[in-house]
């Protein structure tokens, strides 16, 4: 069995920061990709960002030099940092990844920013 735990969601500012956290448990768990997605109101889940065990990373185009992805793999968690946050990059936010042959979803957490 495999538990997300997310957290370091909520409100803020236009031009501000936050920094979410995913923490991932179960035993002998190894995650492959890890990530986030979000999903505004009215519109599909995207992809946010993604970190491979390697640490190489993917971002979505929005959020390429404002948010940053990073992972502990001792802890098997992933950290998204937002910076410059925009009232567009309000969504819930989730925690994904992967162990294969499957991929698991965090609860997901709310980032409102506020103009």
């Amino acid at each position: 069995q495999v538990h997300l735990v997310e957290s370091g969601g909520g409100l803020v500012q236009a031009g501000g920061s936050l920094r979410l956290s995913c923490a991932a448990s179960g035993s002998g768990i190894s995650p492959n990709a890890m990530g986030w997605y979000r999903q505004a109101p009215g519109k599909q889940r995207e992809l946010v960002a993604v970190v491979t065990r390697g640490g190489i990373t993917n971002y979505a185009n929005s959020v390429k030099g404002r948010f940053t992805a990073s992972r502990d793999n001792a802890k098997n968690t992933v950290y998204l940092q937002m910076s410059s946050l925009k009232p567009e990059d309000a969504a819930v936010y989730y925690c994904h990844i992967e162990i294969h042959p499957r991929d698991y979803w965090g609860q997901g957490t709310q980032v409102t920013v506020s103009s």
